[in-house]
């Protein structure tokens, strides 16, 4: 009796804790990585940092099981018919844009052959985070443009816009907020020499405020994410608002990253 409600119990926590029980999600899985290595002593800020080895893992889980990563051009064209569609097409994306990104992840991706995307914050390149307090997060170095460029010219990565500046999008007034979305595509389209397809808002923030999003979607991004956890159905309705990510932790186990790709979430 004591080991049937043992059992029971271990249940109900794992239940809890995991969404297994939730049914598949269908639609475009799009994974959000940030930093990917060791994070720094002092950092308050764990789950954002990947090591090589767990991301490793997991793109080769994702070639493994059938997975195309696609960039946001590639997802474009098959949405506007110009390619077919792959049976489990998927985007890796990454946020900020940490010279980590080139140093850590960028081998693993051109190793396995697999492709990512990575949203710029224009005015800290070849600088540093700058929009952290440096209290709880060490501030590192972000990407040079000689990074960003190996990179692009690879065919493996393709660029997108995060704002200038990486401020909160939804505390400015309107005619600041359309500055970071209009500027940065620009900049960044006179800089790459490409159009900026897809935008991420900083820390998710006005991806669901109406004039916020109104905002973005008149810069002429063709996608924007927010920070959302869950799967977004495909074909993409945009009306019916912006594309979903999985969050991918540091603390993530292999359960969790199998249930984000198929459940659309894994903790609660």
């Amino acid at each position: 009796m004591i080991g049937a409600l043992g059992a029971a119990a271990a249940a109900v926590a794992a239940s809890c804790r995991w969404n297994w029980w939730r049914p598949r999600a269908k639609g475009l899985p799009v994974l959000c990585y940030h930093k990917v290595g060791r994070y720094p002593k002092g950092s308050r800020l764990k789950p954002l940092w990947v090591t090589p080895a767990q991301f490793r893992s997991q793109m080769e889980r994702l070639k493994a099981s059938g997975y195309t990563s696609l960039t946001f051009s590639e997802l474009r064209d098959i949405d506007e018919g110009k390619a077919p569609r792959p049976p489990k097409p998927i985007l890796v994306t990454f946020d900020d844009g940490y010279a980590n990104n080139y140093e850590e992840a960028f081998p693993i991706l051109r190793e396995l052959g697999l492709k990512a995307n990575i949203f710029l914050v224009y005015e800290t390149l070849e600088g540093h985070n700058a929009w952290h307090n440096p209290a709880s997060e060490p501030w590192i170095a972000m990407l040079s443009w000689a990074q960003v460029r190996e990179m692009q010219d690879s065919g493996l990565v393709e660029m997108g816009s995060h704002t200038m500046t990486h401020r909160n999008l939804a505390r400015l007034p309107p005619e600041d907020a359309r500055w970071e979305l209009v500027e940065s595509k620009k900049r960044l389209e006179e800089k790459l020499g490409r159009e900026m397809v897809g935008f991420a808002y900083p820390y998710g923030a006005g991806a669901y405020v109406p004039q916020v999003r109104r905002a973005a979607r008149e810069a002429g991004y063709r996608y924007d994410f927010a920070f959302k956890q869950g799967i977004t159905p495909w074909p993409w309705d945009a009306e019916a608002g912006p594309i979903k990510r999985l969050y991918i932790r540091g603390d993530d186990t292999a359960l969790d990253f199998h249930l984000n790709l198929t459940r659309g979430r894994a903790r609660f």
